[in-house]
């Protein structure tokens, strides 16, 4: 049987991801083909941009695969109870209002919880993102700026004494597995509050103090005495999940050690 290459040919180069020129500078990645879009990423000279499979883009510009892993940031109110990105949610660079959108939450994105900030949950999205970069003399500069802030290293949680082990978790994130977080421990009792009370002690505050996290204490050996980390930076391990009203987060506490 014979197979008409030619007549295939432009489908099976639409298959493949290109590889242009290397870049002769440092370049914006823009989320829209628009100069005046915002730049969610940069490519440095040298670097041959890989083109979008199956994306267009106007002349002038070229659509280019962002391999994942990404990290980025949801706000708390697009999580659902259990802790699930709602779909069409914005993923952004940083954890403000007005930083750039990277992507949208897709059907079959693979996202983890890798950090909290106040009002926002930081995750990892594992998929390829399009980008926009703009082609000959026109193309952006990337100016010095700081990258999107990681959460911070922490040390490993202090080990368990013999013969005893950490308490079983719910169901969660990652199938209930904990994660380390760190900040000031504090009474919630201190905070003038609107409505009712929660049904939390403590709470995990930033270094601005403002609340990160509710702490979620009633799975903790008893023989733990709070008093030692109450107003101290510390080190906790967790799993996360919603109130049942859905407006904060609780960090169910598995181990608790000073920073």
């Amino acid at each position: 049987m014979k197979i008409n290459f030619c007549r295939h040919l432009p489908a099976l180069l639409l298959a493949v991801p290109l590889a242009a020129a290397p870049l002769m500078e440092t370049t914006a990645i823009h989320s829209q083909p628009d100069a005046a879009s915002p730049a969610v990423g940069y490519l440095k000279a040298g670097t041959e941009p890989v083109a979008a499979p199956n994306a267009t883009a106007p002349d002038g510009w070229m659509a280019v695969s962002m391999p994942g892993p990404h990290e980025v940031f949801v706000r708390n109110a697009d999580l659902s109870k259990g802790l699930d990105v709602r779909a069409g949610a914005a993923m952004r660079t940083l954890p403000k209002d007005d930083a750039p959108i990277l992507t949208t939450k897709q059907d079959g994105d693979k996202i983890e919880i890798t950090g909290l900030r106040p009002g926002w949950t930081q995750v990892k999205i594992d998929r390829d993102v399009i980008g926009f970069i703009q082609l000959g003399g026109g193309a952006s500069v990337a100016p010095a700026v700081a990258a999107a802030p990681a959460p911070a290293a922490v040390p490993p949680p202090p080990a368990l004494p013999a013969g005893q082990v950490a308490p079983a978790l719910p169901g969660g994130p990652a199938g209930g597995l904990a994660r380390q977080y760190q900040g000031m421990l504090v009474p919630t009792k201190r905070f003038l509050l609107v409505g009712p009370r929660p049904d939390f002690d403590y709470q995990l505050n930033d270094v601005n103090g403002k609340r990160i996290a509710y702490l979620d204490v009633s799975k903790m050996l008893a023989t733990v005495k709070m008093e030692k980390y109450v107003d101290n930076p510390v080190v906790v391990s967790g799993v996360i999940r919603q109130t049942y009203d859905g407006r904060n987060l609780v960090i169910q506490v598995v181990t608790l050690d000073l920073k």
